[in-house]
């Protein structure tokens, strides 16, 4: 067994971001009209419980997110209905085990489970209503992006152009409860204006679980240095991103060492504590023969190896494979 593989098997390893929920439910995915079978190893999409066992996956964020169609107005059942999708994967399995707390993520590491942590992806889900947001928190999900692309009621998503503004008044208050009960906010698809208007009212960490370093892919998604810099110095962590817009603008240059380079970019700008792993798995497509980071997640060891030959240390690549988010989320989550 090579170094790099004991030290993967011995690390937590966290992936902050992915939307497998979508594409395991009976309706629509970046891969089909067709669901999957979670619990079967599939060459389709990029995450099944097979996969993840096989990639060594000890916590796997799962995103609720609220496609365009369900806006406004059916946000909150859809929301719903793919939580009920979640609850039905941890009755077929025991190896697939719910996360709230940190514990529950290192019980699951022990006992060789993999934990799912839920994550809103766009804050429509609560239809502007604190009591809907605590109820999901009731439910189990410990995250939420205020928006996704397109500006709603608590903020700009990253997709609106003309606006420069920043939270709303219930997005101060929505970032202020979920501070309160203990939810992690999530900056990765706000507009730069409403990122700062984040930074300015939040009291503990907040997260990108999904973005890279602008200064190597212009993609708008993708934080400047210095919102990199701001985040770090609320504690916060930004889960590197392997959808291939993100990791370069030439996609010939789609590797899994041009991750690596926004790792060391964020590493040197912020330092190795703000640095994770956001893979948003499941929730893009490759064409066949076009590069990309990686196949699937049974394949993330690959990075550990990448990390190491760069010259990193075990303690170093533990923080990136997981040790940052642990850390982060027993501040924020508990």
């Amino acid at each position: 067994m090579s170094k790099a593989h004991e030290l993967h098997q011995e690390a937590v390893v966290i992936d902050g971001h992915c939307d497998t929920i979508l594409s395991v439910m009976t309706r629509g995915s970046w891969f089909g009209s067709r669901s999957r079978d979670f619990f079967e190893r599939d060459e389709d999409g990029h995450i099944d419980l097979p996969r993840l066992l096989e990639g060594g996956i000890t916590c796997q964020v799962m995103a609720l997110y609220i496609e365009p169609q369900y806006k406004p107005a059916a946000s909150a059942r859809r929301c719903l209905e793919m939580l009920d999708a979640f609850y039905s994967l941890l009755d077929q399995s025991e190896q697939f085990v719910m996360a709230t707390k940190v514990q529950d993520i290192l019980d699951a590491k022990a006992g060789g489970k993999v934990a799912g942590l839920l994550s809103i992806e766009g804050g429509e889900a609560i239809e502007g209503s604190l009591s809907a947001l605590r109820n999901f928190y009731r439910l189990g999900v410990r995250a939420m992006g205020l928006t996704w692309n397109q500006r709603n009621d608590l903020a700009d998503g990253v997709g609106e152009k003309s606006a420069k503004s920043g939270l709303t008044d219930l997005g101060i208050s929505v970032v202020k409860e979920m501070e309160k009960l203990g939810m992690l906010v999530d900056v990765s698809h706000l507009s730069e204006s409403s990122f700062w208007g984040v930074h300015e009212v939040a009291d503990r960490p907040y997260i990108a679980s999904h973005s890279n370093a602008q200064a190597l892919a212009s993609h708008p998604r993708n934080l400047t240095d210095k919102q990199i810099e701001a985040l770090a110095s609320k504690g916060g962590v930004i889960g590197v991103v392997f959808c291939p817009p993100f990791v370069d603008d030439d996609r010939e240059n789609v590797t899994l060492s041009r991750v690596c380079d926004h790792i060391d970019h964020i590493k040197k700008v912020a330092g190795i504590d703000h640095v994770g792993l956001g893979s948003d798995f499941d929730g893009f497509g490759v064409s066949p023969g076009s590069p990309q980071v990686m196949k699937d997640v049974s394949e993330m060891p690959k990075l550990t190896e990448e990390l190491l030959r760069r010259g990193y240390t075990e303690e170093e690549v533990k923080k990136v494979l997981g040790g940052n988010w642990l850390r982060v989320y027993k501040e924020v989550i508990g």
